[in-house]
């Protein structure tokens, strides 16, 4: 079987916090050049339908996937899923239990916003949510940028919404290892999503990422634009060195992330090869 060459593992639509629908992300990724795109949304699989027609139309390779939000000692840690089954009742359900603590620690976020001077309603959010099932902090970042209180989407982050900005609210999510025990108890691929990036090493070291593979994981993102090449070569050396999965991935999320072009970082052919055997 011929293996694809230019392999994007990591991107989002509007059904989570990307710009593009899932049909003009799979437009965008063969405009881009790519031979495969993985279609990633934040705690759901609703784009996937779509974003596999428009696949089948173009002629691209679309992997299903969702990127699931946990944590480790009280840091944000993602954990991308690969395939799998998307009926399976024990995700299904911690993905809407995940979704439904993103929804309601909205108002809480915008009243920490109101009392910094910068008041926003849950309907100026919604403008930019597009019905995603998946609320999340980009989109109150939009908001924050349509209403001039900041230039865009990094700055919000950078100077209020970001873990431990004065905006912040914590949310349900699960502990990353019972993640990576659900994903495969649902015939999935489980692989850290950015383990060093956002300042998150001391949070996944090399000793924890090892013992994650002992719980099912089978690999980690290298190739991402928040590692520095010293810290992609650990990654690298070490998944090597474990026999596992080390991908690489733009992260797109459209004009969200303009530092992150469709391809910016893309996976090796041999580990594509990798898991594609895994996903069967």
């Amino acid at each position: 079987m011929t293996v694809p060459a230019r392999i994007d593992l990591h991107t989002h639509s509007t059904v989570s916090d990307g710009t593009d629908t899932p049909r003009e992300l799979v437009r965008a990724a063969l405009d881009a050049g790519l031979d495969v795109v993985a279609l990633t949304d934040h705690d759901t699989w609703d784009g996937l339908a779509e974003a596999a027609d428009e696949a089948r139309v173009v002629g691209i390779e679309l992997v299903p996937g969702v990127e699931v939000s946990g944590e480790r000692a009280g840091r944000s840690v993602h954990v991308l899923a690969y395939g799998g089954d998307r009926t399976h009742p024990g995700l299904v359900a911690e993905l809407a239990r995940i979704r439904e603590g993103r929804t309601e620690r909205l108002p809480r976020m915008l009243a920490r916003l109101g009392e910094l001077g910068m008041p926003l309603t849950e309907a100026q959010v919604a403008v930019h949510a597009h019905d995603t099932p998946s609320l999340g902090r980009p989109h109150v970042a939009d908001a924050m940028v349509a209403a001039g209180y900041v230039a865009d989407r990094d700055e919000a982050f950078a100077s209020f919404l970001a873990e431990g900005g004065p905006a912040y609210v914590e949310r349900y999510s699960p502990d990353v290892f019972a993640i990576v025990r659900l994903i495969r108890a649902a015939g999935a691929v489980p692989v850290v999503a950015h383990p060093w990036g956002r300042g998150s090493r001391e949070v996944l070291p090399l000793e924890v990422l090892g013992a994650l593979v002992e719980e099912g994981l089978a690999g980690w993102e290298v190739d991402h634009v928040e590692h520095t090449p010293q810290e992609r070569a650990e990654l690298d050396a070490y998944a090597r060195r474990l026999g596992v999965l080390a991908t690489g991935s733009s992260d797109y999320h459209g004009t969200g992330k303009s530092h992150n072009p469709l391809g910016a970082h893309l996976t090796d052919p041999e580990q594509y090869a990798r898991l594609r055997a895994l996903l069967g």
